[in-house]
């Protein structure tokens, strides 16, 4: 009995130690350093940092349940860019291509769909293998309205193949880039706060009278920049047909970097 009790106080020290190394792996603790936290609870002999890396190898699972979970059909929007993170070997250090796709319910719950790491970049290829991968868990966009992507090329083709009817809106502060880039960087300040306007309207009638008033103002001198957003303004206008509420929220990808912006904060202090 007493042998059987001690076995059950053991068990429950190491699910806690697993637990507690789990939470500090997700707040992004570096596994030396969680090394440092639990050997005066565990003793030195106790913890490594090779024990701590195979507890934290749990999370595999978790992360492959994610990725296979079935996904209901409940998405009206989604919104896909692919993000870079740096990652190491023990030889070198290269930046990998993430394609992220994050989803609005028919509820207006927002929840990150999936994400997929690629070795080919934002090729069509890659975008169309990761859509399709979501397309038979289950997401088959038969309540899809709208995807909000930038102007890859590849994405573009790829969403347009798999989700054929749903309407596309451009992201602005990848425009906004675009067009800023075309212009000299005395001017690129006053060209794009002149841009912004357009978006801010009140409408997409008063958006229009905005964007004529910008195009009149510099279309002698920064042509390729008035040209560049005049080539995609039908679908950098697509979110005034939504609901007033979803304006904001769907007019960029921003969404997608500020979620990741927190996992590239907490990956940093791991490698």
């Amino acid at each position: 009995m007493i042998e059987f009790k001690s076995i059950k106080r053991y068990q429950r020290k190491a699910e806690d130690v697993d637990r507690m190394v789990l939470e500090m792996f997700l707040a992004g603790v570096s596994t030396r350093r969680v090394k440092e936290v639990l050997e005066p609870i565990l003793g030195e002999e106790e913890i490594s940092a090779t024990t701590v890396s195979k507890i934290s190898k749990i999370l595999d699972d978790m992360v492959f349940k994610f990725h296979n979970r079935r996904l209901k059909d409940e998405y009206e929007y989604l919104i896909l860019d692919g993000l870079y993170l740096n990652a190491k070997s023990p030889v070198y250090k290269r930046r990998r291509c993430i394609l992220v796709c994050y989803g609005i319910k028919e509820n207006g719950k927002k929840e990150l769909v999936d994400f997929y790491l690629t070795k080919k970049g934002e090729s069509q290829e890659s975008w169309e293998h990761f859509l399709n991968i979501l397309y038979h868990r289950g997401l088959e966009g038969k309540n899809l309205v709208l995807a909000v992507i930038d102007g890859n090329r590849g994405l573009d083709n790829a969403v347009r193949f798999i989700y054929p009817l749903i309407k596309i809106q451009r992201c602005w502060v990848h425009k906004l880039r675009n067009v800023a880039n075309k212009c000299p960087r005395k001017l690129q300040e006053e060209v794009i706060r002149g841009a912004r306007e357009i978006y801010s309207a009140e409408g997409k009638n008063k958006a229009l009278q905005a964007y004529k008033a910008w195009q009149d103002r510099w279309r002698d001198i920064v042509p390729d920049a008035v040209e560049c957003l005049e080539r995609d303004l039908e679908e950098l206008l697509t979110f005034y047909s939504l609901p007033e509420g979803y304006w904001k929220k769907l007019r960029t990808t921003n969404i997608i970097e500020r979620v990741f912006r927190e996992v590239r904060r907490r990956a940093r202090p791991m490698s």
